[in-house]
């Protein structure tokens, strides 16, 4: 890195870290991640040089996955398994949202159908605008869409679970109660080993998934090793909503206002039905509700199971929720579209979803 960009990590991270500690003394939701996230993002739309580096955001999805996985004790490993049946129904209305969302979104922005799907799909952001360039989708709308649907639905969900006063109702803890220098060098090495696996063989949301490959059987086999410091969680959070904002562009706002409150829209109306969808599961299965509200939401998998970490929202169901989802979208989605697209075809004699 040129001193130029070091000089402006440092300074994100200062400006992050800031806006993290006062949206901690104002008791925002999440407080660690909204307020890099915003402030950051802000100041990229208006032009400041100022950006997180990319080890930065691995960092941040290194630290929040090992946290996760501290959750999953057997006892936990085996409730979960046997909810198995709400994972897939969550994994399945998710394939239908994002298909929902967009072809609302082609519609409301112009934009033909697969850019407008693949920027609706609530898989990772990076891995949608790849799989949507495969099959001529346009990159930067699905991307940006893609980054404006996490802002959204960070900003709405938590505040409105925290608006409404819940908070706690679900006991899961983490299986290791006490922090132990030793013990917590041994877990962060094996987690980050896990990481750098799931990275060299380009798996999504590989820092994040890969901790958690390592945290939860270590968890479930008993091996406390230490627990997650609260400083060190909380850096997580600022490393990934740093990460999240310097995604902003300051042409971003620039000639698509159209396009923005296209997204803006269609996001809203995911959070409307993805709360539907698991205020039913809920219903169904006795569950907690806003648990499963959580574990449906159409947010990234790191930002949504950090926010149930913060408010004590079971933790481990959703973040088996949104692990199922982003493997389920990531395995069934290109199969999905391809037969769709065929089918727009041959009822549209011809023309291009």
């Amino acid at each position: 890195m040129t001193p130029g960009r070091v000089m402006g990590a440092v300074a994100t991270l200062a400006i992050g870290g800031a806006a993290g500690w006062l949206c901690s003394v104002l008791h925002t939701p999440i407080p660690w991640m909204l307020g890099p996230l915003f402030s950051i993002a802000l100041l990229r739309v208006a032009g400041a040089r100022i950006e997180a580096p990319l080890p930065s955001r691995y960092a941040g999805q290194w630290i929040i996955g090992t946290s996760l996985g501290l959750y999953f004790t057997s006892a936990v490993v085996r409730e979960v398994a046997g909810l198995w049946y709400l994972l897939a129904a969550g994994a399945a209305f998710a394939i239908v949202l994002g298909y929902v969302s967009g072809i609302a979104l082609a519609r409301l922005a112009g934009l033909d159908r697969t850019t407008g799907i693949f920027a609706s799909v609530p898989g990772g952001a990076a891995e949608m605008a790849t799989l949507g360039e495969r099959f001529g989708g346009r990159v930067d709308r699905i991307a940006a869409a893609q980054s404006l649907r996490i802002l959204i639905v960070v900003a709405v969900v938590p505040g409105a679970i925290t608006a409404l006063g819940i908070h706690g109702a679900d006991l899961y803890v983490p299986g290791a109660t006490t922090f132990d220098a030793g013990g917590f060098a041994i877990l962060m090495g094996a987690t980050l080993a896990g990481s750098l696996v799931f990275q060299a063989f380009a798996a999504p949301n590989a820092f994040v998934l890969g901790s958690l490959a390592l945290a939860i059987p270590l968890t479930a086999l008993g091996a406390d090793l230490s627990s997650m410091p609260p400083v060190v969680s909380n850096a997580g959070q600022l490393l990934l909503g740093c990460a999240l904002g310097s995604r902003f562009q300051p042409d971003f706002l620039r000639g698509a206002h159209r396009f923005v409150g296209a997204v803006a829209t269609t996001v809203l109306l995911s959070i409307v039905l993805s709360t539907m969808f698991g205020a039913g599961l809920a219903w169904v299965s006795a569950q907690n509700p806003a648990t499963l509200v959580l574990g449906n939401a159409p947010g990234g998998i790191a930002e949504m199971c950090i926010t149930a970490k913060v408010l004590q929202l079971g933790v481990p169901l959703v973040t088996a929720f949104h692990v199922t989802r982003v493997v389920v979208l990531l395995l069934a989605t290109p199969a999905v579209f391809a037969r769709a697209r065929r089918w727009y075809r041959a009822r549209d004699r011809g023309g291009s979803p």
